[in-house]
């Protein structure tokens, strides 16, 4: 008993080792293996003339239009539970350590946006102002956070009209669809890419894209950045760059009936992102959409425009590596100046991979049962090929000391003192008259004894015919009760093991369920 509770320790020390790995360490080695992006290798990150803005992608808060499974159901319940924590942690633990001067949310705050009732919708809000809480900012709790309005906050262009309360709920909220900020002398341009293919005659599509030719006659003198939540137009089955952990998706678009609008697009239209280039010429674009990572570079006359598509936040939106973006907007280039990695530095971050950490506790509960199952009960030493070796090393070193033992035995003995004719004196060894052996078949008589070595085992090895039983016959006690069957006695081993599988569990869970808990609601409680 005393190896397996070597072994209930061991694995208690694994458990918690993994547990404080995948609930706080991953997210320190993410902050870690991050930083603000520089101009060159040997400058230092981010200069302080330069306004540092952390960009998330499609966090899509899971409501009961994700699963469809009801309000009160425990499965979305634990779903929501686990999925926010996620995003809390990645939010509060990697991003904002940074201390980013502006955030960026590119579009896909809810999952069910449109189709959720205003109780609902409330709800998700409270969760997402709960996920995404500056409480942890202690330097500046303030600072400005800006939103794309996304086809999961709001719908596409085709469901506007049936249901225009939607966009009113998400500005009271969320401000204007369009609009455009600064930031370190740059501008950045958000529109509501959702509408921009809508109906010809739709207000909304009418707007938007008044507020875009109204900046392209604006002013010029400031480098602008793009930001749409679906992106681009791209040919079909363009390379997406090095970060790319999914099949690229291909244009696939839906239109309703009678020109009505759209009703679902991976990416804008051909003729809408060419006439979005030339009008703003943008030094950068940023979207989110497809949540998974992709860069793509559009040809312009104007030059090249690099396309960042950031991947989703949330572990549970089909990407195993979750993403964010670290950028920074520089001070404006003199006019004659065409470098523009000056004036917007960008750099992809990774997050924890969480699907991966949960496979890795799934794999270890596994490996845990097992060995507790299967782990002999005096330890790898009753194993027979450990026994083996045991042996065999035990002869090997018995026999070293026996040829030790046998030359020390020729070195003792007895000793006579003898002088010669010159007066010296000399130790000489006296002959000592050896013990015949006696071998195994004759009998050794001596005076008042006689040894019998032969019969003597024979007794011993021997047994009475009486007592001799057949082990797997039934036996009968003196009291006349009988013995159990050795059928019985397996079940009895089976039994007693099982009830040291489930002691030995309940032990692991003593000792490492109170750590869980303590991790998971220390990230998930505003300080």
């Amino acid at each position: 008993m005393q190896s397996v509770t070597r072994l209930t320790l061991l694995l208690c020390a694994a458990w918690a080792a993994a547990l404080l790995y995948g609930e706080m360490g991953a997210y320190w080695a993410a902050r870690l293996s991050c930083s603000w992006p520089s101009s060159s290798p040997s400058s230092p990150p981010s200069p302080n003339n330069h306004v540092k803005i952390a960009v998330v992608a499609d966090p899509q808060l899971m409501d009961s239009t994700s699963l469809g499974l009801p309000l009160s159901s425990i499965a979305l319940q634990a779903a929501e539970f686990y999925t926010d924590l996620n995003m809390r942690r990645s939010f509060q633990s990697v991003i904002l350590p940074f201390k980013p001067d502006v955030l960026l949310f590119l579009g896909d705050q809810f999952d069910g946006g449109p189709y959720m009732s205003n109780e609902e919708w409330h709800g998700s809000l409270s969760r997402f102002k709960h996920i995404f809480s500056m409480n942890e900012h202690i330097t500046n709790p303030n600072i400005p956070i800006y939103y794309l309005s996304g086809n999961h906050d709001i719908g596409y262009s085709a469901f506007h009209k049936i249901h225009p309360e939607v966009i009113t709920r998400y500005e009271k909220e969320f401000q204007s669809r369009n609009y455009q900020f600064s930031a370190g002398k740059v501008d950045f341009v958000v529109v509501d890419a959702q509408t921009l293919d809508g109906a010809t005659e739709s207000k909304e599509r009418s707007s938007s894209w008044e507020f875009i030719k109204a900046l392209s006659s604006g002013n010029k003198s400031n480098p602008k950045v793009l930001l749409t939540h679906i992106p681009l137009y791209r040919p079909n089955n363009s390379p997406c760059g090095p970060h790319r952990s999914s099949p690229v998706i291909n244009q696939r678009v839906s239109s309703a009936a009678m020109d009505q609008g759209i009703t679902y697009q991976n990416y804008l239209s051909k003729e809408t992102s060419d006439l979005l280039l030339s009008l703003l010429k943008p030094v950068l674009v940023l979207s989110g959409h497809d949540h998974d990572q992709c860069t793509i570079v559009h040809p312009t006359p104007f030059g090249s425009v690099t396309e960042h598509t950031l991947g989703t936040i949330s572990w549970q939106q089909g990407n195993l590596y979750p993403s964010f973006m670290l950028l920074s907007a520089g001070p404006k280039l003199p006019a004659n100046s065409t470098d523009i990695e000056h004036e917007v530095l960008t750099n992809l971050c990774f997050l924890p991979k969480q699907t991966h950490i949960y496979i890795w506790y799934i794999f270890q509960f596994v490996v845990t049962i097992l060995l507790l199952l299967l782990w002999p009960t005096n330890g790898l030493r009753s194993l027979p090929y450990v026994n083996a070796f045991v042996s065999f090393m035990r002869s090997v070193a018995a026999e070293l000391f026996s040829r030790t033992k046998e030359k020390d035995d020729e070195e003792d003995g007895e000793y006579e003192m003898v002088w010669d004719a010159e007066g010296s004196m000399h130790l000489v060894k006296k002959a000592v008259a050896k013990t015949p052996g006696t071998s195994s078949d004759s009998r050794t008589t001596g005076r008042g004894n006689v040894v019998a070595r032969p019969t003597a085992r024979r007794h011993q090895l021997e047994p009475d015919s009486s007592v001799l039983v057949e082990m797997s016959s039934e036996m009968t006690s003196e009291d006349g009760g009988k013995v159990p069957r050795s059928s019985k006695l397996r079940i009895r081993r089976v039994l007693q093991r099982l009830f040291r599988v489930i002691q030995s569990i309940v032990v692991i869970a003593a000792l490492n369920a109170p750590l869980y808990m303590m991790l998971l609601f220390k990230d998930w409680i505003d300080h």
